[in-house]
């Protein structure tokens, strides 16, 4: 006994799902979603600030580890006190270049500093530090290939004890993010040399604390080496180190200031060598 199907019934094996026409006439639908919901949270061009910070952290990170493990390997080649100012050089270097589109931070410490005194809005902050660590992390590896056989690129290691490298983390970083705090977030202040006096500011300690703590100051420029150099000898000091004087660095600056009246977003066509600065009325919008 033979069955014959119903022309007017729908075939089961023809048959397509909604979603499957969906998916197969717009294959990036989800991608377009996931764009949508960036859009809504994050503001518009905060791809380009995301960029930015992987790029200027990658150089600083190339350079400043560069230096040091070739000063490290041979003194004759780059001597200690050239790699503390090419260390200070670079930041100068970022800080105008990419200061009017992300801010340079280049250092999740100063990130979570300027959240922690409302000058950049906390939600940015994961992204931030996660595009930092991003480019620390490529320029070790890159710098494994072309330093081959050189095995520590650049590590921070305490050259005494966790304590004593702990405390020159904690006081050389105070002194770059109170420099910092002035200069990006004080109206009063001299903006258009911040790059000078922040890349000042690194280099004067590094040349401090190199000895003692190898003069890190920011924990991805910690991490990455170690990851590339498998290298990880008292990793947790360039963690709470950094952390803890960025904090006190701003808090200190803040409480100091000479006038508590909202900081004005820097247009980047107002001043070229200016770093970008966030009032609370601008974190707050951000925010919502």
């Amino acid at each position: 006994m033979s069955c014959v199907q119903n022309p007017e019934l729908p075939n089961p094996e023809t048959v397509v799902h909604v979603q499957d026409l969906v998916s197969l006439e717009n294959p990036d639908s989800k991608h377009s979603i996931f764009a949508s919901l960036f859009q809504n949270h994050y503001p518009p061009g905060f791809s380009r600030k995301l960029v930015a910070e992987v790029i200027a952290t990658y150089l600083l990170v190339f350079v400043t580890c560069g230096a040091a493990a070739l000063s490290a390997s041979d003194e004759r080649r780059v001597s200690q006190l050239g790699a503390s100012v090419a260390g200070g050089l670079i930041v100068t270097v970022m800080i105008y270049a990419v200061g009017h589109i992300s801010g340079a931070h280049m250092n999740p410490a100063v990130t979570l500093a300027f959240a922690a005194t409302r000058h950049f809005p906390w939600k940015q902050v994961p992204l931030y530090g996660a595009a930092q660590l991003s480019g620390a992390t490529c320029a070790a590896f890159t710098l494994r290939i072309l330093l081959h056989p050189i095995k520590q690129l650049g590590t921070t290691t305490p050259s005494g004890t966790d304590f004593q490298a702990l405390v020159m983390e904690i006081v050389v970083t105070f002194s770059m993010m109170f420099v910092t705090s002035a200069v990006a977030t004080d109206t009063k202040a001299i903006g258009e040399l911040a790059g000078m006096a922040v890349g000042s500011a690194v280099c004067i300690t590094s040349i401090l604390a190199g000895p003692v703590s190898g003069g890190s100051m920011n924990p991805v420029r910690t991490l990455g080496p170690a990851l590339a150099s498998e290298y990880y000898k008292g990793l947790w000091v360039y963690f709470v180190g950094p952390v803890t004087g960025t904090l006190l660095g701003a808090w200190s600056y803040k409480f100091i200031r000479a006038s508590d009246k909202p900081v004005h977003l820097i247009s980047p066509h107002s001043f070229s060598f200016k770093l970008r600065r966030m009032s609370r009325s601008d974190v707050s919008e951000s925010e919502k």
